[in-house]
């Protein structure tokens, strides 16, 4: 690491470096838009994700639609949602979801609508049906908003992919999270070469549809290992990448190994630029859905450089 890193272990005392603090001081509209998702039993992965923009987003107005219920089938050790027991039993998805969410966008009159889900490796399917109807509802009731669906992997199916991509989002996203050598550790029933094979399927199958992925750093990768991940994106024709810093969310997910700094996402994002992406959203607040709708319009209109 350079000498810009700031190792975790060698913090006089466990806050977070000058560029990674912002405040929460919009609590009232907050909990105006939580009391409104709940009335609709609607989840967000900004809440369950835990995730440090949610003042800022839920101030403006958007958020992230959880689909798909709020048990993840997946151990990933990053992430915050809660996770479904071992041998429970699984709940159906909620047929009644995909127009309380269009309903929901509506209200909101949201011009961009982002569209996620937990993983649910127990459905036969993978979700992928239910996606593509939420896709359908949203349409219906939001005709000239654009909608940026961020899938999982689908355990590889790319007939679910294209189940998905059939209904017509207008941005597919998939995130890789991290370099193939912390898969194991960070997203240990994902697989570094599936995920790039779902992304390189949408752009066969829809080239017409923006292809997109995230990934956080300050997880023990190096360097030249998010630039090697940033190649490989391009070689699999992804158009749009963001770039973040891996946050801590409970004391039960991984801990951070350092907190990279600004000029080092600037380092990336000049990388992702001459690698030919069409945007590359990068710096330590970036998350995947964080200001969708302005990175796609970057995305959709500037040439490649």
């Amino acid at each position: 690491m350079g000498p810009d890193f700031v190792p975790i272990e060698n913090l006089a005392q466990p806050r977070l470096p000058p560029w990674l603090r912002h405040s929460h001081s919009h609590h009232e509209s907050v909990q105006t838009l939580k009391r409104h998702l709940r009335g609709r039993r609607l989840h967000t992965v900004c809440e369950s994700a835990r995730c440090p923009n949610i003042h800022e987003c839920f101030h403006r107005g958007t958020a992230t639609f959880m689909i798909l219920g709020n048990l993840c089938t997946r151990g990933c050790g990053f992430c915050a949602v809660p996770k479904s027991r071992p041998g429970a039993r699984a709940l159906p998805p909620d047929a009644g979801e995909p127009s309380s969410v269009a309903r929901m966008a509506a209200a909101m009159r949201l011009n961009y609508v982002v569209i996620t889900s937990v993983n649910r490796d127990d459905l036969p399917d993978g979700g992928s049906s239910h996606f593509a109807e939420t896709i359908i509802q949203v349409r219906r009731a939001l005709p000239r908003a654009r909608i940026e669906v961020l899938t999982p992997d689908f355990c590889g199916c790319l007939e679910d992919v294209r189940r998905v991509l059939d209904a017509s989002p207008d941005v597919f996203n998939h995130n890789m999270e991290t370099v193939e050598r912390l898969y194991k550790r960070v997203r240990p029933q994902a697989v570094y070469g599936r995920s790039l094979e779902v992304l390189a399927e949408a752009k066969r199958y829809r080239p017409d549809i923006l292809t997109k992925s995230g990934l956080m750093v300050g997880l023990g990768e190096t360097p030249a290992e998010v630039e090697h991940l940033l190649a490989d994106l391009r070689a699999a024709s992804v158009d749009v990448v963001t770039i973040g810093q891996y946050l801590q969310p409970t004391r039960r997910n991984l801990k951070v190994s350092e907190y990279v700094p600004p000029e080092q996402f600037d380092a990336y994002r000049a990388v992702g630029l001459r690698l030919g992406f069409r945007a590359v959203f990068s710096g330590p607040l970036v998350r995947s859905s964080y200001m969708a709708e302005e990175v796609s319009a970057v995305a959709a209109w500037e040439p490649r450089e």
